[in-house]
């Protein structure tokens, strides 16, 4: 029965959504289970070899609101991801563009999966929103992310860094 409950505490943990609002910015993480992802690419015709992929990865949307009078920089070169102490490498989506090339992928699916990444870098406008998804190996472990955004026009303003520790990779229910 303990154990039961664990599992119950777990699987809500993994299905809340995780934000943080600071007077600059709010950030929403969602992570996404491996059928609520291999659907919605299935849906749009992705071959079998790349649902395969896909399926193995932890995807976690990311949806990033500028609430403040200025510009704010995404640059996820500068975020850092870790679990269980130790740092989880996010490919970056040429190393995906790469990987479906070499298997062949029709391009038009390799766009549409760029499509859904969240960019690499952009400029978040005062009152901008922008989001996507990003992907990193998966884990059962909690997962840590230290997001840093430059600001000002040409990045000459405060640094703004936001530390998650609670993200975790969604699993298909049992």
């Amino acid at each position: 029965m303990i154990n039961f409950a664990l599992i119950l505490l777990a699987s809500a943990q993994i299905v809340q959504p995780v934000a943080v609002k600071t007077a600059e910015l709010e950030m929403k993480f969602m992570a996404r289970t491996p059928d609520q992802m291999v659907s919605f690419y299935e849906a749009r015709g992705f071959p079998k070899a790349m649902l395969d992929v896909l399926k193995q990865q932890c995807f976690i949307t990311v949806g990033i609101q500028n609430n403040s009078d200025d510009k704010i920089w995404l640059d996820l070169s500068t975020w850092t991801f870790s679990s269980a102490g130790k740092p989880i490498k996010r490919e970056h989506r040429d190393y995906w563009k790469k990987r479906w090339q070499e298997m062949n992928i029709p391009l038009s699916k390799q766009s549409t999966f760029r499509w859904t990444l969240i960019p690499e870098t952009l400029d978040y406008l005062p009152g901008e929103h922008e989001g996507g998804n990003i992907v990193l190996p998966f884990t059962k472990e909690p997962i840590s992310v230290t997001a840093t955004f430059a600001t000002g026009e040409n990045k000459q303003g405060e640094k703004i860094s936001i530390t998650i520790d609670k993200l975790f990779c969604a699993e298909n229910p049992q």
